[in-house]
Order: C-alpha cells, then structure tokens, then sequence
C-alpha cells in the first residue's frame, strides 16, 4: 500500500518511521539482483504527495534490480553499536514513478531538504509501496517490538532483554 495508505492504517509506527527516515536521510535499500543474489545500498528517503521517495542515479544497479524485481527492504541506518533508536524495517515493492506531477513533488521535496533536485529525466524514481513494517529495539534492559501487516495489523511485544 503507498505511504498515505499505510501512515492511515498504522499510524504509530508510519510516525516513527518518517522521523527517524527524514533525521538520518539516508536508509539502507536492499534488491535482488539479477543472479539472486541480495544488494545493499544506501540511498536518501524523501516523503512528499502522499509517497515515500527514492531517488537513484541514472542507470545505477539498484535501479535495475528494481526495474526487473520490484521487490525489496528499506531498513534504517544504525548511529552506533548500540543503536538506541532501533531498526526501522519496511517490506514492499518499488514502483516505478513516471507521471510528472509526481515527478515534481519528489524534486520540490529532495530541494527543500538539500537545496538540490537532479535534472529530468536523468535520474530514476521509485515509490514505496509497504507489504509489512517493523521497529525493533533494544533499550534500557527491554526488547520492544512492533511488527504491522495489512492483516494482522499492529502487534506490540516487549520483554526483558537477556
């Protein structure tokens, strides 16, 4: 489901989620590349039209993985080993975003934060659609996590952490 969509059905982890995404800007983005084989790469989030945004270069790989495997993770950038904010982690598939008002918010949006947008057409666009999300952390003694799906909803757990 695209951003608006999810922030409507889960509220309280899309929050989450879209403050620590727009703090960091930049996230982890993992594809499938052609040979099966999982990719890693980083990549800066812009929320704007409804949408979460990544932007690649031109012809990047990840682009390409995307392009034939629209499957993929968006996952959270550590700060340390501790990592006291936790893992924020959405599964979903990135859908190619062609129409030029969309086009537009994204460069209005990656602008406003930067003071930069890339030419058009000279960049790939892709939108976030979420299956599942989670926040897992680990903090002062306690392993929390929040776990959502369109079935299932939000499932809150906590417990003491060994």
């Amino acid at each position: 489901m695209r951003w608006d969509e999810f922030a409507e059905a889960c509220p309280e982890l899309a929050i989450r989620t879209q403050e620590r995404f727009s703090q960091d800007e930049v996230v982890m983005l993992g594809t499938v590349r052609k040979d099966g084989w999982p990719r890693v790469s980083p990549v800066e989030p812009d929320f704007a039209a409804g949408h979460l945004f990544l932007g690649m270069m031109w012809r990047s790989r990840k682009a390409h993985d995307l392009r034939r495997d629209s499957r993929c993770v968006v996952h959270s950038v550590p700060t340390n080993r501790m990592n006291p904010g936790g893992d924020i982690k959405l599964y979903g598939r990135a859908i190619e975003v062609q129409e030029p008002e969309l086009r537009r918010a994204y460069r209005a949006a990656i602008a406003a934060r930067i003071d930069w947008a890339p030419d058009e057409p000279q960049y790939h666009l892709y939108s976030i659609d979420v299956d599942t999300a989670a926040h897992v952390r680990f903090d002062e003694g306690v392993f929390e996590t929040l776990r959502w799906t369109p079935a299932g909803g939000l499932v809150k757990e906590a417990r003491p952490s060994a």
